[in-house]
């Protein structure tokens, strides 16, 4: 059995059952059918125990998120770039168009064990598990636990903020040289920080700029959110983007290219940077050529 996450009751202002409690303490459960299916597989346990959807909880009783390890997954041959490995975690680069698990087979989470090795350690894992996500559209860095210990000291440090990542994107518009953006997101507190790169003259938009974000919350979709809302979406971007103006068949011009942590094993600490993407350097560089193709002198 492998530990995700774990939460202690507060006091109780009025009496709530097990399942209502439950629902949107955990990433990982935020819908009520989510809540009620693991309580009935016995991996969302209360006091170390199955119980039932309609017990009472109390002040101080234990709500723990739990993985049976069943059923391991059935591994895709597709070959991922490792950046960092040692005998407790890895951090693999995520390819764009592909998530990170699901019930799909050509998931991030099956393309592991291709390749990362299992962990020699006395706690390791029966197989590699991603411990956080990025949307499908993103490409870029994700942390992979190989020892339980890892796993239960990487999920602390995001719980409390000490995991920090870097992305690039380019964007719509000529950005600011630096600036933060602090817009809640469905009513959530989310704060974004970002420093412009580099700025191109476009002709469908007038300007483009390669953006450094880093994320001080984990919202869903918060970097695609917060740039939208601040005027300058995404390239790339179906949900958030302006209609009309989204280049379509290129993706999601959005990557994680950095992380930096206390190792939660070995006490040090670990930073991982990638360089950023080559067709975001492809396509600034050719929407600057283009535009001055277009006003050159005649």
């Amino acid at each position: 059995m492998l530990h995700i996450a774990q939460h202690i009751v507060p006091p109780l202002q009025h009496p709530i059952r097990f399942s209502d409690y439950a629902c949107g303490i955990f990433k990982q459960l935020p819908s009520r059918k989510g809540v009620k299916k693991a309580i009935k597989n016995g991996t969302l346990l209360l006091n170390g125990a199955q119980a039932e959807t309609g017990r009472w909880v109390a002040e101080n009783d234990r709500i723990e998120l739990v993985d049976l390890e069943l059923n391991p997954p059935k591994t895709y041959e597709h070959p991922l770039k490792v950046v960092y490995e040692d005998a407790h975690l890895a951090v693999v680069v995520k390819p764009a168009g592909i998530v990170v698990s699901g019930n799909q087979f050509q998931t991030l989470q099956n393309m592991l064990p291709y390749s990362v090795k299992i962990s020699t350690e006395v706690d390791a894992l029966k197989w590699p598990r991603p411990v956080h996500r990025l949307d499908k559209a993103t490409s870029g860095l994700v942390l992979v636990a190989n020892t339980r210990q890892a796993h239960m000291g990487l999920g602390k440090l995001f719980e409390k903020g000490l995991i920090h990542k870097t992305y690039v994107a380019v964007v719509a518009g000529e950005t600011e040289q630096s600036g933060r953006i602090t817009s809640k997101i469905n009513g959530q507190e989310a704060d974004t920080s970002f420093t412009t790169l580099r700025r191109v003259p476009s002709l469908n938009h007038l300007f483009l700029s390669l953006v450094q974000l880093h994320p001080k919350t984990g919202r869903t979709h918060q970097l695609r959110i917060h740039m939208a809302g601040n005027g300058h979406p995404i390239s790339g971007d179906t949900a958030y983007g302006q209609p009309g103006s989204v280049m379509l068949h290129h993706g999601l011009f959005l990557a994680a290219v950095g992380l930096s942590f206390k190792h939660p094993c070995m006490a040090q600490m670990v930073n991982v940077n990638i360089d950023i993407p080559h067709k975001f350097v492809s396509y600034l560089n050719r929407e600057e050529r283009r535009w001055h193709k277009y006003n050159s002198p005649a």
